[in-house]
């Protein structure tokens, strides 16, 4: 199946799903975030949607769209569920794991966007790079070594990278 990729501005995000949807994109995949907070040229998040157009004709095969905007951080989006009501699900659970405000939800039960997956009372947005785990706050990293670390491997030219969630030397000392 052929994929289109399309990328568009967070104003143009709603019109450019309908015109998908117009385009025979009728089949709603899935939808949620990728965080670019860390991108230099443009941070934010990126609002990804994948669509598929389930009728193939003689011409063509079944085609498929992928469709990207990238939100600026603390900005909201226009919400597609008035185009795709099936992506409330996955807008929900996207402003919960990334904290990404969708403009316009609604998925019939006036509730608003709420949580989803999280227990309740649950403080932050996991999915987001920026979110300190807090296993890594009191253990060390598993699985293998560090570079330099162990045996007799040295490797001084490698400067020492912490994995995401991993804190800062602010959180104090961890336990081995």
């Amino acid at each position: 199946m052929p994929q289109q990729d399309l990328t568009v501005t967070p104003p143009e995000w709603l019109r450019a799903v309908r015109e998908a949807h117009e385009d025979g994109f009728t089949y709603f995949d899935w939808l949620s975030a990728v965080d670019e907070s860390d991108r230099e040229d443009a941070p934010g998040l990126d609002i990804v949607c994948h669509l598929i157009d389930p009728v193939p004709t003689p011409e063509r095969d079944q085609r498929a769209l992928l469709m990207r905007t990238r939100v600026p951080l603390g900005e909201s989006v226009q919400s597609i569920t008035g185009v795709f009501a099936g992506a409330a699900r996955h807008e929900r659970e996207t402003h919960e794991m990334f904290g990404q405000d969708f403009e316009g939800f609604v998925d019939g039960t006036g509730l608003g966007l709420r949580p989803l997956l999280l227990p309740d009372g649950f403080e932050g947005t996991p999915l987001r790079k920026s979110f300190v785990l807090a296993a890594r706050a009191t253990r060390p990293r598993p699985g293998g070594k560090e570079p330099g670390e162990g045996h007799s491997s040295k490797s001084p030219s490698r400067r020492r990278v912490a994995a995401p969630g991993v804190p800062g030397p602010e959180w104090g000392p961890r336990e081995p």
